[in-house]
């Protein structure tokens, strides 16, 4: 937003007519993944962007996802397996019946994020940020411990 407002200045203080400013998704576009495949499997996706991308059913297993966002992505039934989404920020993200077993959350922020049914045996969710409601969803259901980082998902998710 900033950078549009900066945009936008310096167009309008150039004395070239109206102003006109780029937004936020066509800056971000430079880095979002355009060629979505069913098949991304241990593909490097660090900081990619996927903007309302309808991810149903893909196969992001041990796809390396660190940084990368995702705004109001559809995920459900993808399977994600062993993949690395540390950092990463999944905000209004639709995981419902997606495979999360082994994948990695640490410092994930994953604000407004579902995950009905999701399967997360062996997840990390360590320092991510989830709503509540469905932090205790997820402690329901947790069980196993993380391949790579040895923590336990109940422990992960700070379950009680």
């Amino acid at each position: 937003m900033l950078l549009a407002l900066v945009l936008a200045v310096a167009v309008l203080g150039s004395g070239c007519g109206p102003a006109q400013a780029i937004t936020a998704p066509e800056l971000r576009g430079q880095r979002s993944v355009q060629d979505l495949q069913p098949d991304m499997h241990g593909r490097n996706l660090q900081q990619k962007e996927f903007l309302k991308a309808s991810m149903q059913g893909y196969d992001l297993s041990e796809a390396d996802l660190r940084g990368a966002v995702f705004n109001t992505a559809d995920l459900q039934n993808a399977d994600l397996r062993g993949a690395n989404l540390e950092d990463a920020v999944a905000f209004a993200t639709r995981f419902d019946h997606a495979d999360l077993r082994g994948a990695l959350f640490r410092n994930a922020m994953l604000m407004n994020s579902r995950f009905a049914d999701a399967q997360i045996d062996g997840a990390d969710f360590s320092d991510a940020v989830l709503d509540l409601p469905q932090q205790k969803a997820l402690c329901a259901r947790a069980t196993g411990i993380h391949p790579g980082t040895g923590v336990a998902t109940r422990d992960s998710l700070a379950c009680r």
